[in-house]
């Protein structure tokens, strides 16, 4: 059985290292991606607060198929460049969005949903999935939540 937990109202770094700590005790040794994308995605909902989507896309032959998650169903395929997760995909690099209203190509899955944060995942110099976090909350993700899931992201890439 797994006990993890964060430890209440801590500094983001705290936080972030004890997600990714968690994370890595998880995906140690175990070889199936699928089932450390699940899990990886149920911390990221027990650890981060003001979510109402947290989960993985995938990169299969050149578009994002939706992988686990934990949230309200999604949309199952992206094509690379679309919306704030192919954009992401397409870059390889992080998009923050504080108003994804604002976002040219923003494809709605929750019309809740008010901000985003998108992280490549990236093993062997491609893009293998993107991890994605939206909020009903405007401008919920700054730069500390980006590197905090940027350190995330190369920590499972091997194991995803």
């Amino acid at each position: 059985m797994y006990d993890f937990a964060p430890r209440g109202d801590q500094p983001k770094p705290e936080l972030y290292a004890d997600l990714t700590s968690a994370a890595k005790a998880l995906v140690q040794g175990e070889p199936d991606g699928v089932a450390n994308m699940a899990n990886v995605a149920a911390l990221i909902w027990q650890f981060l607060p003001e979510l109402n989507w947290a989960g993985f896309y995938r990169n299969i032959a050149d578009e994002l198929v939706l992988g686990p998650f934990v949230g309200k169903p999604a949309c199952i395929r992206i094509p690379l460049g679309r919306g704030v997760c192919g954009t992401a995909a397409a870059s390889g690099e992080t998009q923050v969005v504080p108003d994804v209203h604002a976002f040219p190509g923003h494809i709605a899955c929750d019309a809740d949903s008010r901000s985003e944060l998108v992280v490549p995942v990236i093993r062997d110099g491609k893009v293998v999935a993107v991890i994605d976090l939206d909020s009903p909350i405007a401008n919920r993700f700054d730069r500390e939540d980006a590197e905090g899931i940027e350190t995330l992201a190369g920590i499972i890439a091997s194991s995803i």
